[in-house]
């Protein structure tokens, strides 16, 4: 099970909107420089494990299908959007984005926040089970749009 980064958005701060990158560096147990949850200012910055959240491109096509909301690029407020990957599956688990090394902690269910945030009713229950994965950076490194994500086999 291998995925990629399709892409790459921070949020200098709370609230702001978010901006794409083609690379960013990842530092280990504090997040993505340039982002708000690198300087402990964001909507769950107090909960451990929330360095860095990704979502699935898949996920988005079927909320748009399904829900008919389109989540544009970025809007989702995720760091990374992915592709090829089943991110529920990495709860627990380390996983290497490029060079960098994570864990899975857990899920990235939905909040009312995101939803009053992008004026989009029905988001929540859109994204309830599938709204991303939150993970702790283990080692720092470069991610880059286009890198792979596996899974790293322990033992």
């Amino acid at each position: 099970m291998t995925g990629r980064v399709r892409s790459i958005h921070l949020a200098p701060e709370q609230g702001e909107s978010v901006r794409q990158v083609d690379s960013v560096t990842a530092v280990a147990d504090q997040g993505l420089e340039g982002d708000r949850y690198f300087s402990a200012d964001g909507t769950f910055a107090e909960r451990d494990g929330s360095d860095l959240t990704l979502i699935e491109t898949e996920t988005l096509t079927a909320v748009e299908r399904d829900y008919n909301i389109d989540l544009e690029s970025g809007v989702h407020r995720r760091n990374l959007t992915t592709e090829g990957i089943a991110l529920n599956h990495l709860i627990d688990r380390q996983f290497r984005i490029g060079e960098v090394v994570c864990e899975g902690t857990e899920l990235c269910e939905p909040c009312s926040y995101l939803e009053r945030h992008l004026e989009k009713q029905g988001l929540r229950e859109a994204l309830v089970h599938r709204g991303g994965l939150r993970a702790r950076i283990l080692e720092g490194g470069t991610v880059t749009r286009g890198d792979d994500i596996e899974p790293i086999q322990i033992g």
